[in-house]
């Protein structure tokens, strides 16, 4: 079994991005599947074509996209990607859309088609907090995750994506606000770790509630 793991380049005045970072220090095999680490741009058009290349060469069975969400305090498992393009700043790139479908053939919205429940239990049991989230954002992770999500229902059948979303590290807090959260960059690699093991061993999600009430 093959594991395509993409990661962000740093953007938005970051020096670095906790995202690719972290997918760096991942071993090379993760309950007995090949793990392929690929950085890709934090630009709208370019990530899906650099990500629909990689899939195409290494013919993934899972893909895995990881992102940063400066602002959140825990690993974040997404549940759903929309079909909506809506950028608060502009990407790395310079594109900034406003209000525009990712793919004028897709569907409304895809859900992830790895187990985001048993990935969140895994964590949780190894002692990282995580949480599963309903929202993937408007900016180049939900268009990631949507493209791939697109893409496995489109022309790789078979194939499970989702998305990971990582809290700032350590180091890129200094100068922010006090009590902005972050998570020490080791502790970000092995949640991503656990979330991989059950994304390889689990084909059929955990059988408990995690849903939001606002």
């Amino acid at each position: 079994m093959k594991v395509l793991v993409t990661g962000f380049d740093p953007f938005g005045g970051e020096a670095v991005n906790p995202a690719f970072e972290a997918v760096k220090l991942l071993p090379d095999q993760i309950a007995g599947a090949q793990i392929i680490k690929l950085e890709i741009p934090t630009v709208f058009t370019r990530s899906a074509k650099v990500v629909e290349q990689a899939m195409e060469e290494h013919k993934p069975d899972i893909v895995i996209n990881v992102g940063q969400a400066g602002g959140r305090s825990c690993m974040t498992v997404e549940k759903v990607a929309i079909n909506l393009a809506e950028a608060r700043i502009p990407d790395n790139d310079g594109e900034q859309p406003f209000d525009e479908p990712l793919r004028a053939d897709g569907e409304t919205a895809y859900f992830a088609t790895v187990p985001v429940k048993a990935m969140v239990e895994n964590m949780r049991k190894n002692g990282v907090p995580a949480h599963i989230s309903y929202t993937a954002g408007t900016y180049v992770c939900n268009s990631i995750m949507y493209n791939v999500l697109y893409l496995a229902a489109k022309k790789f059948p078979g194939v499970r994506a989702g998305f990971i979303h990582v809290p700032y590290e350590n180091g890129q807090v200094v100068g922010k606000p006090n009590g902005t959260p972050f998570m020490p960059l080791d502790l970000i690699a092995k949640g991503l770790e656990y979330g991989i093991e059950a994304a390889v061993q689990n084909t059929e999600d955990a059988k408990v509630t995690m849903g939001e009430t606002h």
